[in-house]
């Protein structure tokens, strides 16, 4: 008999519809039959009762969940009849209650001997309220109304995220490809790590290597470059994730700790990663995120390896995906940072970015990247990216052509609108009275950099950032870069709060 199945918007149960399909072998949800359902609740009902997932499944369930309550290691029988209620509660319906995640008749089964018909608690779904806690629900009637089929995807979730920090890394998206590829993607490193942490003997399921958010963006790269190989539909969509303990020994007013943290990638953003999965931006966008990856310190939370080498426990971290989600409202800083090589004021040694260097990582400025992320980020007009492009053209052309060594170090140290426009001004004039048509005209110099006569944009230094990406990018591809290194000082990070968009 199938069930048909679908998605419906809510995280936790489209992830473990997600985790329901993966585990079929299928990829659509509505060909999921209940021969399927039916394995998919034995294997759930026989490795949620053992380790390693016994232990740690206690962040999505809390220690009263069926496979890991104290009060049944002498009632094997009693923890496999509320299995059975909860793992295999479809077919049974109790038609005056409809289900809040799918719409359909809840169970009529009762997930415990004292539980009404039904109703889900916090030990079956993660984040609800405890079974005496009347808030928040209508006439007071505590849990909630859940049907078999939902009780079973909740169930699985868990098998479908990633364990980061301790705690679930769930990963939702509006396009259901994502959802259960992210999934899937977990799934294969669980049940991985499960095996070989029962081969070892081990009762700890082992951490995800990246931090949640570093791990998120990872995965969304990966997932998009084999969809792109394969010839997937790669159309951007939202992306959110979740990452989570239902513990109950997190306080959700505390913000060091709270028990939800909630990551979104919006459209604009998740758009420039699936354009950076294409073989046009993956070499330069690889080389950019390459350096910075967290460094490791000597002697710093290290243990012995099996071979005896030293090695960094902790969770790798790349600062360039990190600092993703402080986008649109850090672009300005985030452009400086990573597009043109501005080194950051940092706290740790342990901090790339307190490294970058124009002068020494020229050939990682590329325009490419930053055309793209001005493009689908920051949503700029294209006359607008083409003005700025042509300046820096222009500009570049004649440093090399006149090898004007001292209008380069003035354009590229000039630390106020004032001591830009002069130097400008001045290199404009002689450049005239050598017989040359003007280096810069007064509309594309205004469209630029200035709201009206002499006055700067809001986003001047943001204009001026950017040419400087081209005009770097250009004289290093000429080889000018290379012959007068001396002229490129390290530019300073004043960590000054952007004025503007462009």
């Amino acid at each position: 008999m199938r069930k048909i199945l679908s998605y419906t918007g809510h995280p936790f149960f489209d992830v473990g519809l997600a985790m329901v399909t993966v585990f079929a072998g299928k990829y659509d949800p509505s060909s999921v039959t209940e021969a399927d359902l039916d394995s998919m609740a034995s294997f759930i009902e026989r490795e949620y009762a053992r380790e390693p997932l016994k232990s740690f499944l206690g962040v999505a369930f809390t220690t009263n969940a069926w496979f890991n309550q104290p009060a049944f290691t002498k009632q094997p029988e009693k923890r496999s009849d509320y299995a059975r209620r909860i793992l295999r509660g479809y077919g049974k319906e109790l038609p005056e209650e409809r289900c809040v995640f799918t719409g359909k008749a809840a169970t009529a089964v009762a997930f415990s001997d004292k539980l009404p018909p039904g109703r889900a608690y916090r030990q079956h779904i993660p984040l609800l309220t405890g079974e005496g806690v009347i808030n928040f629900h209508p006439a007071g009637h505590t849990g909630l109304p859940v049907s078999g089929e939902a009780a079973l995807c909740l169930q699985a979730f868990p098998l479908g995220c990633a364990k980061c920090g301790g705690r679930l890394l769930a990963v939702h998206s509006d396009n259901t490809d994502i959802t259960y590829d992210f999934a899937a993607e977990f799934f294969g490193y669980n049940r991985q790590a499960m095996l070989l942490a029962q081969q070892a003997g081990s009762s700890k399921m082992p951490e995800a290597k990246m931090s949640a958010k570093t791990l998120l963006i990872q995965t969304l790269l990966n997932i998009e470059l084999r969809r792109r190989e394969e010839a997937l539909d790669h159309r951007p969509s939202s992306v959110t994730a979740y990452h989570l303990t239902n513990s109950g020994q997190s306080n959700p007013l505390d913000d060091r700790n709270p028990p939800l943290e909630i990551y979104h990638l919006p459209i604009e953003l998740t758009g420039f990663l699936v354009q950076l999965a294409s073989p046009n931006y993956r070499a330069e966008w690889n080389a950019i995120a390459e350096r910075a990856w967290r460094l490791a310190l000597p002697g710093k939370k290290k243990k012995r390896a099996a071979d005896g080498e030293a090695e960094d426990t902790r969770p790798k971290r790349n600062f360039l995906f990190e600092d993703l989600f402080q986008l649109p409202d850090n672009a300005g800083k985030f452009i400086r940072r990573y597009f043109l090589r501005v080194p950051a004021h940092v706290k740790t040694e342990d901090d790339p970015r307190g490294f970058y260097s124009i002068r020494d990582e020229a050939s990682l400025i590329s325009w490419k990247i930053t055309d793209l992320f001005l493009r689908e980020v920051m949503k700029v007009d294209q006359e607008r990216i083409r003005q700025i492009r042509d300046l820096g053209d222009r500009l570049a052309a004649y440093i090399y052509g006149e090898d004007d060594r001292k209008f380069f170090t003035a354009f590229y140290n000039a630390k106020n609108y004032l001591h830009l426009r002069n130097t400008l001004i001045r290199a404009n004039l002689a450049h005239v009275k050598r017989g040359n048509p003007p280096l810069i005209t007064l509309e594309p110099f205004i469209e630029v950099f200035e709201e009206g006569f002499e006055v700067e944009r809001p986003d001047r230094r943001l204009a001026t950032d950017l040419v400087l990406i081209r005009m770097i990018e250009q004289l290093y591809n000429l080889g000018w870069l290379g012959k007068n290194k001396d002229t490129l000082h390290e530019l300073k990070d004043d960590d000054e709060p952007e004025k503007g968009d462009l």
